[in-house]
């Protein structure tokens, strides 16, 4: 869904509707702020979309240093049916992609895990996850941008921190904001 809310928020930028915010999800585009001629403009503009053709990104790649201790690791590689060394080896491997912001300010969901590899969410979600802690929950992995509470399954605790993924001008994580 970021593509289409690129292309809502182009038409937001010319002018062709007076959307307040544009924000992408897992599978919708909250759009706020419309007219009901606005609504028939982006009706129309949802109609006629097309998803782009999937092809190399040019969006910049950032490299997140961390520590496979996370208190979650052993559950991740038992939920996996492999060591933790493998499970470490799987995650190491993976190219993750943002695919949308969500739940706190800078929190990007991650995709990239090969099929067959989600974790549940923990039952009891924990009162304070550190920030800069990784983690997994379903199909995504997300590293906190600050202290909150959470459910994912965390791998590598503190560890986002060491990249400067929010202090870098422009940030590494570009979440959309209220335009």
């Amino acid at each position: 869904m970021p593509a289409l809310a690129a292309a809502v928020t182009a038409a937001r930028d010319a002018g062709e509707i007076a959307a307040r915010d544009v924000v992408p999800a897992a599978t919708t585009v909250l759009v706020s702020g419309l007219s009901r001629v606005d609504r028939a403009v982006l009706e129309d503009l949802v109609a006629l979309w097309e998803p782009p053709a999937l092809g190399d990104s040019e969006a910049a790649w950032v490299e997140i240093p961390v520590a496979f201790d996370g208190p979650d690791l052993a559950d991740v590689a038992a939920g996996w049916a492999v060591t933790v060394d493998q499970a470490v080896g799987l995650i190491a491997a993976t190219e993750f992609t943002v695919a949308f912001c969500g739940f706190a300010p800078g929190f990007a969901y991650l995709t990239g895990l090969p099929p067959g590899r989600a974790v549940p969410r923990r039952a009891e979600p924990r009162t304070s996850v550190p920030a800069g802690s990784v983690g997994l929950a379903g199909p995504y992995a997300g590293v906190y941008p600050r202290s909150s509470p959470g459910a994912g399954r965390l791998w590598a605790p503190r560890s986002g921190n060491r990249c400067g993924m929010w202090s870098a001008r422009p940030p590494h994580c570009s979440c959309p904001v209220r335009g």
